[in-house]
């Protein structure tokens, strides 16, 4: 009988829906959706291995306590009694991240800080040392999540990010999250059955991840470890064959992938990407405007992520989307095109109607990720050969 206990994977909004279907694909029970999370039920083993392929977490986290805390000695008593000497090293280093809501506690780095010393206080008590903290890369990284009076502690099994693969050494300007470009991805519905298109690709995230998941190229394939790896009871022949699993299922891809933008200083840092991620004969890479592209043969998918007006000035903005707009209508008839954008009027400037349209964020800007079917002639004429 298998071992199993709670588990939160950690997600953007809008992506709670794809996150959990990755999960039952998973094998992962109990799932529940919540508010930028997942929580769900697995074992040891699926805890690895949602670690390796889940494509929109950012985190996995193993809920180990919950416990009532109204201030912060309340706080740091009950953190205090943990016996941390017992969960890992002392020439560890450790991070502490908080979350926090309602009225006890209003300061998410203040309850950490309090998090903090009382771990590092328990090990002074016991072992007459304490280890270091280290905030960007740590051994050991502890999650306490506090609603109201309600504290939640866990331990985070990814430690650094998930979105942060492996593949992208340089970015640039306003790069799409590597999580957010993988949910655009499967939110369009792609059975890699087709061809893929992005012709604003600006550093290459939203083809490479296209590229990973027509491949079947497991998420963490490029990461060097995870926060699990330095658990006293981690399971490295278990990791291994979670490994070995998920590589085996690597695939052929039928179709192409292409990217382009008008930027030569995009261009390069994609081409770097695009090698750092061994998707160099999987992904066609050129310099183009996007009036200038001519795509292959319908059908295909294309997921496009403009500039929102942010670094542009009005009138150019405005050019830019009647642009993409009578490019759409002139070059991809026969395609389904996606596009992301925080601002709706300039999305109306596209001048075609929208079949569907999902909300979803890109850090902290709430956009809109639209659908538009482009077909020849008229709708009328579209939907009477149907």
């Amino acid at each position: 009988m298998k071992n199993t206990f709670p588990l939160v994977a950690k997600t953007m909004a809008g992506l709670e829906q794809v996150l959990a279907e990755e999960l039952a694909q998973l094998g992962a029970e109990n799932i529940n959706v919540l508010h930028r999370a997942v929580s769900f039920e697995g074992d040891k083993e699926l805890m690895y291995r949602a670690n390796y392929c889940l494509r929109t977490a950012l985190r996995i986290l193993k809920p180990v306590s919950s416990f009532v805390a109204r201030d912060e000695q309340m706080l740091y008593d009950k953190i205090f009694s943990v016996k941390w000497h017992e969960i890992f090293d002392i020439s560890d280093t450790f991070a502490v991240d908080a979350v926090v809501s309602g009225k006890y506690f209003t300061h998410s780095q203040y309850a950490a800080l309090k998090v903090k010393d009382a771990v590092a206080d328990e090990f002074r008590s016991r072992l007459g040392a304490r280890p270091s903290v280290d905030v960007e890369n740590p051994n050991f990284r502890i999650n306490i999540h506090i609603e109201n009076d309600k504290v939640t502690l866990s331990y985070d099994s990814s430690g650094e990010s998930l979105h942060k693969r492996g593949y992208r050494k340089a970015v640039d300007k306003a790069p799409v999250n590597e999580v957010l470009a993988a949910g655009l991805v499967k939110l369009t519905g792609w059975k890699y059955d087709c061809n893929f298109i992005d012709c604003m690709c600006g550093s290459g995230t939203i083809p490479i991840e296209a590229a990973m998941q027509a491949l079947a190229i497991p998420a963490g394939y490029f990461r060097k470890n995870f926060g699990f790896q330095y658990w006293s009871d981690f399971d490295k022949k278990l990791w291994e064959k979670v490994q070995c699993e998920e590589n085996d299922k690597i695939r052929d891809f039928d179709y192409c992938i292409y990217a382009s933008d008008h930027s030569s200083k995009a261009v390069s840092i994609a081409r770097s990407n695009i090698q750092n991620a061994h998707l160099s004969h999987d992904i066609i890479l050129s310099k183009c405007d996007m009036q200038d592209v001519m795509p292959p043969e319908s059908p295909g998918i294309m997921i496009i992520n403009p500039p929102y007006g942010e670094r542009l000035e009005e009138d150019d903005i405005v050019s830019l989307y009647r642009m993409i707009g009578d490019t759409l209508k002139k070059n991809f008839a026969g395609y389904q095109a996606w596009i992301i954008s925080s601002d709706n009027r300039l999305l109306k400037l596209v001048g075609l109607k929208p079949s569907k349209k999902i909300e979803v964020y890109n850090g902290p800007l709430e956009c809109r990720f639209v659908k538009f079917e482009v077909f020849k002639g008229t709708y009328k004429d579209m939907k009477s050969s149907q």
